[in-house]
């Protein structure tokens, strides 16, 4: 009975090894082509949509991946290859707001702040990327994060109607932070799979219709 229960389980770990290493290749796989790191290379879309993540970690420290993400988006913006900026994020108390955190910083980093938009219902990654669409009313963007996340992000995006592109924000390879992120990053996929493709998951919020006032260009009207 014991050996049987063990058989059991050891063949079940197996096919879920095996259905993590899939989702994760499959994800990469079908985004590799619509991710850029080189900015003259990057394709003009009026909007960026930046990622939130809190800005500082333990002890005080800067959060590089945050830091990463906001350098990006104002060297696109100061590039011409975006008009505005929406930050989405964590707002869920009264002490923690990383939207407002996001716009002080790209403001000081040289963004005009009335280039700079706000989602404060970003809790999720795919929060963010559906509600980019359904309240800002963006259907060609440019998402900015680390490899890691813009996979998963474009994934998202792409299997919600999206046009999205990705700007692939510099990342602190070969340390414990980024190994952390992307162990994380494994189950992460494994539920965007799964909020995709069986439980069609939907925002914790949606709320009215917030109208992004920018000239887009052409090409982002289609």
């Amino acid at each position: 009975m014991i050996k049987k229960a063990f058989y059991t389980f050891f063949y079940l770990f197996i096919v879920v090894v095996i259905g993590v290493i899939f989702i994760d290749a499959y994800i990469s796989q079908s985004t590799k082509n619509l991710i850029y790191k080189d900015i003259n290379k990057t394709p003009k879309r009026s909007v960026a949509l930046v990622l939130g993540t809190a800005k500082y970690v333990k002890r005080g420290k800067i959060n590089y991946f945050y830091k990463y993400r906001i350098d990006a988006a104002a060297a696109l913006f100061k590039a011409n290859k975006i008009k505005a900026i929406l930050v989405s994020g964590d707002n869920a108390t009264p002490y923690y707001n990383e939207p407002q955190r996001m716009r002080k910083d790209l403001i000081k980093a040289g963004v005009p702040k009335n280039k700079i938009y706000l989602d404060f219902a970003g809790f999720r990654t795919l929060d963010s990327i559906k509600r980019a669409k359904a309240i800002f009313g963006l259907k060609k963007f440019i998402i900015i994060t680390q490899r890691f996340h813009l996979e998963r992000a474009l994934f998202i995006a792409k299997k919600s109607g999206i046009d999205a592109i990705g700007f692939e924000a510099k990342s602190n390879p070969n340390t414990i932070a980024t190994f952390k992120m992307q162990l994380r990053e494994l189950l992460a996929r494994v539920k965007a799979f799964l909020d995709i493709y069986i439980l069609h998951t939907t925002p914790k919020f949606y709320g009215a219709f917030e109208k992004i006032y920018i000239r887009e260009y052409d090409y982002d009207k289609k």
